[in-house]
């Protein structure tokens, strides 16, 4: 069985942070971990490890909190392929440089 890579040090950065926009939308909300856990569907415990920026929490768990807080087109908007410049670059330079119409043939039918 292969073992996992380490996370990399800007995706752990990342949940940290993460983590903590979680905490601060709770607490301003004024709800509790348990009743953010209620919401979500979920324990207390998965809330404290979620806003500590923990790798093995479900991504489910984080996108009913941007739910419950009322942030979830946030989430649809993050990967917008509309805006997403490096995969638009990268089709861009595959075009090809030249378009040619196809030469028509005729085609004979049977007397």
């Amino acid at each position: 069985m292969k073992t996992p890579s380490p996370i990399p040090l800007p995706v752990t950065r990342s949940l940290h942070r993460l983590g903590l926009g979680i905490s601060l939308a709770r607490r301003r909300r004024h709800l509790s971990q348990k009743d953010l856990a209620e919401r979500i569907g979920t324990s207390a415990i998965t809330i404290r490890r979620m806003e500590a920026g923990h790798p093995g929490i479900a991504l489910q768990y984080f996108v009913r909190a941007l739910q419950v807080f009322g942030e979830l087109e946030k989430l649809n908007q993050l990967l917008d392929t509309s805006q997403d410049s490096i995969g638009l670059t990268l089709m861009d330079e595959k075009l090809p440089q030249r378009i040619r119409k196809l030469k028509s043939t005729t085609e004979t039918g049977a007397f």
